[in-house]
């Protein structure tokens, strides 16, 4: 190899704009070692191998993730720990993300809507099983966010309470940004309890030809105004692996879709640090409070 490898771990990477992402970044010549997190491990692996990307150069490795399952989670992480090993681990990066409403029962019977899991607690939870790699390595932690967040029903981070629970009826538009906003929450805690870090949260921008958009009723398409491709948005998300020119403002974290950094105004009710630790709950609390490790 011409470098030394960059190790990246990676959720919401089998498919749509973390494939594709991860897919560009196999173009470049800065060699990756590449750890991710699939529910279908096998059609992933293939996926990746249809790339012909060059082994030489850059490794794939793909572990089973279900980010509906904190198990799962739990799983996860001491597999891509043991095969991190002592490597450092330069980039976290957590794209997964889910729309769509909150009918019926939470997953393993979490009192959250599966959408609230899968692109909040699930992650965070993540976050917290990497936290001491993160901090000796100086991770940068890549959050894909979403403009969505200045959605939230009414203005009021009072309704997110209501809205994200399993079985509110909350429509998905509703719980997506809800969710969204709580996942920002989490990027700003993160920002300020692993200060050896640079976390930064980023949007795609809209990107309608993704799963994530095909398998809900937000009725998205390409006709809306500054829609953009899935290899344009994975460009946008990018942005946040590779910028170096940072705001002197360290609440300054949102990267928009056109690279430039949001002003703090427009993501204002996500500052409030009781609001951020009210949200973003520790490890062991998780694990005391979620069914599914009662299981």
């Amino acid at each position: 190899m011409s470098s030394i490898a960059k190790t990246v771990i990676a959720t919401g990477t089998s498919s749509g704009l973390g494939f594709e992402a991860i897919k560009q970044l196999l173009q470049q010549t800065q060699p990756y070692r590449f750890i991710l997190g699939a529910r279908d491990t096998e059609k992933t692996r293939l996926a990746y191998k249809d790339l012909n990307f060059d082994t030489s150069k850059h490794s794939v490795s793909i572990l089973p993730l279900d980010l509906l399952n904190l198990k799962s989670v739990q799983s996860f992480a001491k597999q891509a720990l043991t095969e991190l090993g002592q490597k450092p681990l330069n980039y976290l990066f957590l794209v997964a993300g889910l729309a769509s409403s909150a009918e019926g029962p939470g997953p393993h019977g979490s009192k959250w809507c599966d959408a609230a899991v899968v692109n909040h607690l699930a992650q965070h939870y993540l976050t917290h099983q990497f936290a001491e790699t993160l901090t000796t390595s100086r991770s940068r932690i890549v959050i894909v966010s979403s403009g969505a967040i200045r959605n939230i029903r009414g203005g009021d981070t009072n309704n997110l309470d209501s809205d994200l629970k399993a079985n509110s009826g909350a429509e998905a538009r509703v719980v997506y940004s809800g969710s969204k906003f709580v996942q920002l929450l989490g990027a700003h805690y993160w920002r300020r309890n692993l200060p050896d870090c640079r976390v930064v949260a980023v949007s795609p921008g809209l990107i309608p030809n993704t799963k994530l958009a095909q398998h809900s009723s937000m009725g998205l398409s390409m006709d809306m105004p500054d829609a953009k491709t899935v290899p344009e948005g994975a460009q946008n998300i990018l942005r946040a692996v590779t910028t170096e020119e940072f705001p002197a403002d360290p609440e300054q974290i949102f990267l928009t879709s056109w690279g430039e950094w949001w002003p703090k105004d427009v993501y204002s009710l996500s500052l409030d640090k009781a609001l951020q630790d009210k949200w973003c709950p520790s490890k062991e609390e998780i694990e005391q409070s979620e069914p599914v490790f009662k299981e």
